[in-house]
C-alpha cells in the first residue's frame, strides 16, 4: 500500500509558476507516478509522469515545454512544477503511483491516488 499526499496548489495569475508536491509513504524503484489533473466536468488527463527506476520522464502535448517533473529521492516526494501557466490548466491535480516501471497515461492503469489538490489559473 502506498499512500500519496499532494500539496502546493493555489490561485495564481496567467503566467505564473507553481510547483506542487507529491509525498509518497514509501519509494519502490520498480513504480512509476504519474500526475493527473480533472477540470470541471471532465476527465481525469494525464499530465506528466516519471519512473522511479531510471527517472525518465513522459509528457502530456499540452504541457509539454512548460511543465517539468522532479524527484527527490531522500524525501520519497515527486514535484511537478508548472510554468507560464494557463487559464486552462485550472483543474484538481492528483498524483498517482502503479506498481510498474512503465509510465502509462490511463488514469484507471494507477493503482494509489492522492487526495489532490487546487490550481485555479486566473486570466
Amino acid at each position: 500500500q502506498v499512500q500519496l499526499v499532494e500539496s502546493g496548489g493555489g490561485l495564481v495569475q496567467a503566467g505564473a509558476f507553481l510547483r506542487l508536491s507529491c509525498a509518497a509513504s514509501t519509494q519502490s524503484s520498480t513504480f512509476a507516478v504519474g500526475w493527473f489533473r480533472q477540470a470541471p466536468g471532465k476527465e481525469h488527463e494525464f499530465v506528466a509522469g516519471l519512473s522511479w527506476t531510471d527517472g525518465s520522464t513522459y509528457y502530456a502535448k499540452s504541457v509539454k515545454g512548460r511543465f517539468t517533473v522532479t524527484r527527490d529521492n531522500a524525501k520519497n516526494t515527486l514535484y511537478l512544477e508548472m510554468n507560464s501557466l494557463k487559464p486552462e490548466d485550472t483543474a484538481v491535480y492528483y498524483c498517482a503511483a502503479r506498481p510498474d516501471r512503465l509510465i502509462r497515461t490511463g488514469p484507471y492503469e494507477y493503482d494509489y491516488w492522492g487526495q489532490g489538490t487546487q490550481v485555479t489559473v486566473s486570466s
